[in-house]
């Protein structure tokens, strides 16, 4: 594909989102916690959801560079609470990687089509970062497996009808006796959903606590049909859900800047307008200066992606550097607001808010630096 298919492919992000993510909608889903469902299958009749995701299985087969549109224009668009980027970057993979040729053509045209709605499941209240600390079980019985534990901050948990659920088959064997399980919850009992977590921010983007009450899983949904294989998965998958993380932070810091670029050209004081200001032009040119060190090394994440080259401590390096730099530029880009970003009815204030689980969720910032010390 060339830039002129990259630019084509943008231009209808940008229609889909304006058509369906106006500021009436984005408040409407802060406002009752989720997106509602018919919004993915519109996602899904204009081709987003299914753009990476391979032929074979109802996609388009295209590469990331076109997920990172999508999230670079979402964030520009403060429509990040539509949780595509978990949908189609973050947990189809697991599928179209990892499962069987059976399980791929039963659950991926659902996912491509937008009528099967994904989920993954792996936090749980004793175990986020440290994942081999998970306590969710896994039990061989007859042709089916039974699972008991809980997960939580799991986002699309509220509307979720296929989550990949992370589960100990053998508790005994540490991370090497960890499964994945593709749950179509429609199917199944014993599955229940928590209340809507009430979140800082991000309140659009429905999340919820899973339980598993003795519930049974038909033994042909183990994504892969090999027991102990989850977690090599999970790792093998993390360097890419940490790029997703930062070029969603990437749209943002973007966003602010143009807004308050806008804001301080417009507003007036001392005789002329904030932007005359030198410490005004100080501080945006720090924040420039700051986004474009940050996407000029995405791209680099990203060629290195493409080329299958995407280590995890680069991939560790581009979340800690991309959100940092996201907290920055979005807190110097809201005391330029003054008292009107304070008030939420600026979208730099929605901003402030939503940014800052992105050092936490995906790894966070600590954790980050531990991997990337481990590489010196």
């Amino acid at each position: 594909m060339d830039d002129e298919d990259l630019r084509l492919f943008e231009a209808m992000v940008d229609r889909f989102l304006d058509e369906n993510a106006d500021a009436h909608t984005l408040a409407r889903w802060r406002e009752q916690g989720f997106v509602e469902q018919d919004t993915w299958r519109k996602a899904g009749a204009a081709g987003i959801l299914g753009a990476t995701i391979p032929e074979a299985y109802g996609g388009s087969g295209l590469d990331f560079r076109y997920d990172a549109i999508v999230m670079e224009r979402q964030g520009l668009k403060n429509a990040l609470n539509f949780a595509y980027s978990l949908h189609t970057t973050v947990v189809a993979p697991y599928i179209y990687h990892y499962a069987t040729p059976e399980q791929c053509r039963a659950w991926l045209p659902g996912v491509v089509s937008g009528e099967t709605l994904l989920a993954v499941a792996m936090t749980e209240p004793g175990a986020g970062s440290d994942l081999q600390g998970m306590r969710t079980s896994a039990r061989r019985d007859g042709d089916h497996y039974v699972i008991n534990g809980q997960k939580t901050f799991i986002s699309n948990g509220h509307a979720c009808s296929l989550v990949v659920v992370a589960a100990k088959t053998d508790p005994s064997a540490g991370a090497k006796g960890i499964s994945l399980f593709a749950v179509e919850v429609d199917k199944v009992e014993g599955f229940e959903r928590g209340r809507l977590l009430d979140k800082l921010g991000q309140e659009g983007r429905d999340t919820a606590e899973l339980f598993f009450n003795d519930m049974r899983v038909p033994a042909e949904n183990l994504i892969g049909g090999v027991e102990g294989r989850g977690f090599g998965m999970l790792m093998e998958q993390l360097p890419k859900e940490r790029l997703v993380i930062a070029w969603q932070a990437m749209g943002m810091i973007e966003a602010a800047l143009a807004l308050t670029v806008d804001h301080a050209k417009q507003r007036k004081m001392f005789g002329g307008c904030l932007f005359d200001q030198q410490n005004t032009k100080f501080k945006l040119a720090e924040c420039k200066t700051r986004a474009t060190a940050a996407k000029t090394f995405l791209y680099h994440c990203t060629e290195q992606l493409l080329n299958k080259a995407l280590d995890p401590s680069t991939a560790s390096m581009a979340k800690l550097f991309v959100t940092e730099a996201q907290a920055f530029v979005i807190d110097e880009c809201l005391q330029l607001f003054g008292g009107y970003g304070y008030m939420l009815e600026y979208p730099i204030a929605e901003m402030y808010k939503d940014a800052r689980a992105f050092r936490i969720y995906g790894g966070a910032s600590e954790i980050m630096k531990l991997l990337i010390a481990r590489s010196i």
